[in-house]
């Protein structure tokens, strides 16, 4: 498997999480989340990491529940979600 590296995403915010248990990932998420929108970035790379998916769908499921995302899918890379946040907060 070759280690792609998609050029357009380097230069978005990005956010490791790789450590972090679930509750302090998430406290880090939002905050991550109020900064950009301040910042009117709307796509931002969250890095949860592969590992046992624990992290990755605690994240999924607070990203479901909040109005301020409008869709986050996972990348290429498994390890990452990219989310579009709302223009309108």
């Amino acid at each position: 498997m070759s280690n792609y590296i998609d050029p357009f995403l380097v230069n978005l915010p990005t956010i490791d999480l790789h450590g972090e248990f679930v509750d302090s990932a998430l406290v880090l998420i939002d905050d991550f989340i109020k900064d950009n929108l301040k910042l009117r970035n709307y796509r931002i790379v969250i890095i949860h990491g592969k590992g046992s998916n624990i992290l990755k769908n605690a994240i999924h499921e607070y990203l479901k529940k909040d109005k301020r995302i409008d869709s986050y899918y996972l990348d290429i890379n498994i390890g990452q979600t990219i989310v579009e946040l709302k223009k309108n907060e």
